[in-house]
């Protein structure tokens, strides 16, 4: 099948779903292949603290760069689609995503590697949201929720099959083929794109927020670099440095939001109550659910000694039950609302990191597959019912610019967890660590043991503040308005 010459969809919306299957297929490879690199890097974390001879203190910082990239970027998508289209922003995203991956494959040290997870982490950060809003453009109106079904396979695909392949890659190849695969995908999704993707009308922008633009990053990533140099005392050089730059440039970058008639992140929707209580909530319960993906991985192949790839089967039933109960909470969440989901999916993570407190080095892998799948449930019951809920708790005319300020906090939200948690399994390590220096399986499991204690207590937090969620109130005879059903989309 010929993909054509690219359309003009300024003035010619297609009417059937056959006639952007091409463009489809094209914006599907690019978000598959940045959502499965998302998930697989965690898994191969201790293969690279082996091949560079360095912690995973320090290599964290490879998935902590990279979600604090998506973070800086994320905001940027919707202005960058507007000002340049959203056709050549989407294959700049893909490509630059694609040389990041190349740069990551011939990284020699860890600092190389780190600095190439970001650049990967500038490109990968954009895709999404802007993958979802040119579908949402570019689907037949008759058919929106059908095409929004078919992209949301591989948001709930990937992460099931990204540490499984990272897995077997690392234990049977090298660990450069993670990212050398994505290559490929990239340059093939760029190839389509670049003959298939239509032109959307560009809109008309109003200046970009420099300041804000500057001061998000500074201060997100020396909160985090703070964080995460705890390990060495919190009054030590670095932790203290990490921790004041950080405090200054997020006073900064409030009050420059607050003041910018078009801010980067739109602080003003914090106004609401309602939505100031449902994203804490969401912010704890993204740190339980992210921390409890990154420190899994680790605690079976350090604690329990599983290999790579055992490990990514092992995790395979997390996913699988994210998938199976996340549409089940969005039939729910019109019936019954937000709150009895998000109670129950974070006393699902309760439990899960409870039980994996109470795991030995002598358990099997039938001990590990009733939390791993408690966790996934957790996750598919509260991650869309807290992000519906945040869309109907916001202001009217602030909706459409809350996807970029809840979506960007999540990835922020991230790296703290990433940080903080390896702080904490690091200290605990020192702790237990034996008289002659080197770590037994016991000293990994205790210290393991005491990590995910931390993740029980902010998870029981999440199931209290639960209670506080209430129904957004609304007008009699309101409906929701155009921009909440697109912003609603872009949340998946």
């Amino acid at each position: 099948m010929s993909a054509g010459p690219a359309k003009d969809l300024t003035n010619d919306k297609p009417q059937t779903i056959k006639e952007i299957i091409v463009p489809l297929i094209t914006i599907i490879l690019g978000l598959f292949m940045v959502v499965l690199d998302g998930s697989a890097v965690n898994v191969a974390l201790p293969k690279l603290s082996t091949a560079f001879d360095s912690s995973l203190n320090t290599l964290q910082w490879t998935v902590t760069g990279y979600v604090l990239a998506n973070a800086a970027v994320i905001p940027l998508a919707g202005w960058l689609s507007d000002r340049f289209g959203a056709k050549q922003i989407f294959l700049f995203s893909v490509g630059f995503f694609t040389l990041g991956s190349l740069l990551c494959a011939i990284a020699t040290d860890p600092t190389q590697l780190i600095i190439y997870r970001i650049i990967q982490g500038v490109g990968g950060g954009m895709v999404m949201p802007i993958a979802f809003a040119f579908i949402y453009k570019l689907s037949p109106p008759a058919k929106v929720g059908a095409v929004m079904g078919i992209m949301g396979i591989p948001v709930l695909l990937a992460p099931a099959l990204g540490p499984l392949l990272a897995g077997w890659l690392v234990d049977y190849a090298t660990w450069q083929w993670i990212f050398i695969i994505n290559i490929p995908i990239g340059i093939l999704a760029t190839i389509i794109g670049i003959r298939s993707l239509p032109n959307i009308e560009r809109q008309a922008v109003k200046g970009l927020d420099i300041w804000g633009m500057l001061l998000a990053p500074i201060a997100f990533a020396g909160l985090s670099y703070g964080v995460s140099e705890g390990v060495h005392g919190w009054s030590s050089t670095k932790t203290v440095t990490g921790l004041t730059i950080g405090i200054i440039a997020l006073v900064l970058f409030v009050i420059v939001e607050l003041r910018h008639k078009q801010p980067i992140l739109e602080l003003r929707v914090f106004k609401s109550m309602d939505f100031s209580k449902a994203i804490v909530i969401q912010w704890i319960s993204q740190i339980a659910l992210f921390g409890s993906m990154f420190i899994v991985p680790l605690f079976l192949q350090q604690a329990q000694n599983y290999s790579a790839f055992d490990t990514g089967l092992i995790m395979l039933p997390q996913a699988l039950a994210a998938a199976i109960f996340m549409p089940i909470s969005g039939a729910l969440f019109d019936k019954i609302g937000a709150r009895p989901l998000v109670m129950a999916g974070m006393a699902f993570v309760t439990v899960a990191t409870f039980m994996l407190t109470r795991l030995s080095a002598a358990d099997g892998v039938s001990t590990l597959i009733l939390p791993l799948a408690l966790l996934g449930a957790g996750m598919g019951l509260s991650l869309m019912p807290l992000n519906t809920h945040l869309i109907q708790a916001s202001p009217p005319n602030l909706v459409g610019r809350v996807t970029s300020l809840t979506n960007a906090a999540q990835q922020v939200m991230n790296s703290f967890a990433v940080a903080g948690l390896m702080t904490i399994l690091t200290s605990n390590l020192k702790t237990f660590m034996p008289a002659d220096g080197k770590p037994t399986i016991e000293t990994w499991t205790d210290s393991f043991s005491g990590t995910f204690k931390v993740l029980v207590y902010i998870a029981i937090v999440g199931v209290i503040l639960g209670i506080m969620l209430k129904k957004p109130k609304k007008a009699a005879g309101e409906e929701a308005s155009a921009e909440q059903l697109e912003a609603s989309k872009m949340f998946i």
